[in-house]
């Protein structure tokens, strides 16, 4: 019997991959020079509103072709292949519901469109898993936002696709709501299946998935996990607006404290630069206490997306 160690396992192949893809509308640039590729999984991406994200999904499922470069979504063309089309499920961003009909009636449209044998069937299994029920008789017209957004995922699974595609599928969505259709998410990703998430919301995109893929100004501005692309701000002041009874005071006590490098008032708050947020949050409450100063607020100012794109792609 041979001692050697079994051989490796193949390499995966991506199951998305972008190759220096353009998109051009007349004057307009929508998408500039992007590459990746990602596989089985979660994957978010992450951008601003006018960013690229969904001209990039319409290139993907082979709604429109790129100016420039390849898009490849398992291993082929999607525009000009159209089984491939078959194998992709999209939800896009617009509402694009019929709203006198039903959500059984819609999704089952859906389904017989793709030439499901029994859409009946398979529209009330995919209404099932975002915890719909396909005999509700009321038309999707008087469904909430959330609700809708639902029946859209819903149409989106009718033919059990490999590559799932969702442009913002969480806007609308209450907390509970959200939670379940991100579990469904990676439920479908660990099933093998490509599911790739747009959003314009950190928060979201730190419960989608630790893969991320950044998308600023058309531009393909970062990729790697949550945390690694939040830690990339981490070497520049973090701002904190505080409201309390007594802001003079407060400032004092916090450059005394070594928990901020700078503070300055503005509109009766104040307004602190931190590079330890963590060690921030920690002394704030003893040291206001201490001075028996009442704190009504407290406020990051640039802990969201838009900072972390003009960090990326700005560099400031």
């Amino acid at each position: 019997m041979s001692n050697l160690p079994p051989p490796p396992p193949p390499p995966v192949e991506p199951m998305v991959q972008l190759t220096n893809v353009s998109k051009v509308f007349g004057d307009v640039v929508a998408v500039s020079d992007v590459s990746f590729s990602v596989g089985p999984g979660v994957t978010a991406l992450l951008g601003p509103n006018g960013a690229g994200k969904s001209t990039l999904f319409r290139m993907l499922c082979g709604l429109t072709p790129p100016s420039k470069g390849e898009v490849r979504v398992l291993g082929a063309d999607a525009r000009r292949d159209r089984q491939v089309r078959g194998r992709i499920g999209l939800v896009g961003q617009q509402d694009g519901l019929f709203d006198r009909l039903t959500a059984g009636e819609f999704v089952e449209i859906a389904a017989a469109t793709h030439g499901m044998v029994d859409p009946a069937r398979v529209a009330a299994e995919s209404l099932a898993e975002v915890e719909l029920d396909a005999s509700d008789p009321k038309p999707v017209g008087q469904y909430s936002k959330g609700m809708r957004q639902r029946v859209k995922v819903a149409a989106g699974l009718v033919n059990d696709p490999e590559v799932l595609v969702l442009d913002e599928p969480l806007t609308g969505l209450d907390p509970v709501q959200r939670r379940h259709m991100i579990a469904l998410f990676h439920r479908l990703g660990d099933e093998g299946r490509c599911v790739l998430v747009s959003s314009h919301v950190l928060d979201e995109v730190a419960r989608i998935g630790s893969r991320v893929l950044v998308i600023a100004q058309g531009r393909l501005a970062a990729t790697g996990d949550y945390r690694a692309l939040r830690s990339l701000m981490d070497d520049r002041p973090h701002r904190i607006r505080v409201t309390a009874d007594d802001p003079r005071a407060l400032a004092a006590r916090l450059i005394e404290s070594g928990s901020a490098m700078a503070v300055r008032l503005e509109s009766g708050s104040l307004v602190v630069d931190t590079t330890d947020v963590d060690h921030f949050g920690r002394v704030i409450a003893p040291v206001s206490r201490d001075a028996g100063i009442r704190i009504s607020e407290v406020v990051p100012l640039d802990d969201d997306l838009e900072s972390v794109f003009r960090y990326l792609v700005e560099g400031r």
